[in-house]
């Protein structure tokens, strides 16, 4: 993808070199951001009824921005951070997982999924209940269900905790449709899906997000050694640039092209938003009645602030 004029910055470190690649356009007022998302945070617990959230802690950026944010809104005691490892997954994910832990003190529960994955696809020749052995099944296929037996645990756990369970992924993510549909995209509420990837980056570095976690590759961990943009093809700079522009700012494809994007890109990408359009939404209704759920019978949230009960 060819970058627009105007060049990009890091967000600086402390002398020691650069955090990560900000483009310039993407930059914005992280005390903002934190303080809106920190309130977002605690009034959706309120007007729901509860005092407590839980999430899954990947060991990478995103969950561990949203355990940061959840815990300042909260406090640290109403907060479960649950660990989902598979037997693949990196040693490197629970590592940093636990220093997010250990730093905000929060409560944590582990759960290894591999015998529920397992189970499913089969282990060592021996076929599971899918009727199939483990290496017939493509990384996809395994990897949408770990998203969503993660997030079957974690909806159990948050009967036990007795909280909502809260989001993690970002703008980019959803935009391009780069998440599991009743999986990682299932929650309560999402306080960050209004970030784009590089976004989620300069808060983190705000928040006190540990810096291993933000300078690391992003990681899905479905197989050893994969990373989400040598999956995607697109480096999330880039990728976020591009988004910014078409989506946020509305530019047409000539106005893009103009910029230096190039044509494939833009026409990549415009298919991968327009194809994932059915994981941003509900899921439609067939209308029979006067007065339908969903289409012309819609009981929004209170927003917050407001004075209805």
């Amino acid at each position: 993808m060819s970058a627009a004029p105007g060049g990009r910055q890091g967000e600086p470190n402390d002398g020691a070199g650069r955090l990560f690649e900000l483009p310039p356009e993407l930059a914005i007022d992280t005390a903002i951001a934190r303080r809106v998302i920190v309130d977002f945070v605690r009034n959706q617990l309120r007007q729901a009824g509860f005092s407590r959230g839980l999430l899954g802690l990947s060991g990478g950026i995103d969950s561990a921005l949203v355990a940061f944010l959840t815990a300042e809104a909260i406090g640290p005691e109403n907060l479960l951070c649950v660990l989902m490892p598979y037997r693949t997954s990196s040693p490197e994910s629970v590592e940093h997982a636990r220093l997010v832990i250990e730093r905000l003190g929060c409560a944590s529960d582990l759960v290894d999924i591999s015998p529920m994955v397992d189970g499913y696809f089969g282990r060592d020749g021996q076929p599971g209940a899918a009727g199939v052995a483990e290496g017939e099944a493509s990384a996809l296929r395994r990897g949408n269900l770990m998203a969503r037996e993660r997030m079957c645990v974690l909806y159990d756990r948050s009967v036990v905790w007795g909280g909502l369970v809260v989001g993690t992924g970002n703008k980019t993510e959803s935009l391009i449709g780069y998440t599991t549909l009743f999986g990682d995209s299932a929650c309560a509420f999402n306080p960050i899906g209004d970030l784009y990837k590089s976004q989620v980056r300069q808060v983190a570095a705000a928040v006190g997000v540990p810096e291993a976690i933000i300078r690391k590759a992003p990681s899905a961990d479905l197989w050893p050694g994969q990373t989400d943009e040598a999956e995607a093809g697109f480096s999330y700079p880039e990728l976020d640039r591009l988004l910014f522009w078409m989506i946020d700012k509305r530019r047409t494809d000539e106005e893009l092209l103009a910029m230096g994007f190039s044509g494939p890109t833009v026409e990549r990408v415009k298919r991968l938003v327009a194809t994932s359009e059915f994981k941003r939404q509900v899921p439609p209704v067939a209308k029979l009645g006067p007065r339908t759920t969903g289409v012309d019978y819609l009981y929004p949230r209170r927003r917050p602030g407001s004075a209805r009960k």
